[in-house]
């Protein structure tokens, strides 16, 4: 991830639930998070599918239009998704630093028994938050965090 992008990570990361409620502050960071979303999914491999369902499952058209960059105004659901896989992605290049194992991980058979043997990826697109959660908590209970 470039510089622009690991800025964008770090603004939707640490700015606080009350400020990122704000339709003003949503708006600055929508465009970032999406585009820095779409990196991750880019490095992940994530089919269109699986980013749909990590997002949410907005429209497909609308899912489109975040694609071409038409991003509009994301919802505090949508961001607070994003920055779990901000997390999860930072996790990942913390525990393996190796950054292409770390990026394979999502992708990779899994045997923790929460993942019902599942990849990661195919766990986190039920399109619950839920599971973004609990991979988030999971890889910062191996890092130590």
């Amino acid at each position: 991830m470039g510089t622009s992008a690991r800025r964008r990570a770090v603004e939707i990361s640490t700015t606080p639930l009350a400020e990122r409620i704000k339709p003003e502050v949503r708006k600055r960071m929508s465009g970032g998070a999406i585009r820095t979303f779409l990196t991750i999914a880019e490095k992940w491999k994530l089919s269109a599918k699986e980013q749909m369902a990590m997002l949410g499952s907005p429209a497909s058209s609308t899912f489109y239009k975040y694609k071409a960059g038409d991003v509009g105004t994301l919802s505090i659901d949508v961001l607070t998704r994003i920055s779990l896989i901000l997390g999860i992605y930072k996790d990942l290049h913390i525990l393996f630093p190796d950054a292409a194992l770390a990026d394979r991980w999502v992708k990779l058979p899994n045997a923790n028994p929460m993942f019902g043997g599942a990849t990661p990826a195919e766990f986190m697109s039920q399109g619950d938050m839920d599971p973004l959660y609990r991979v988030r908590r999971l890889l910062d209970a191996r890092r130590g965090g």
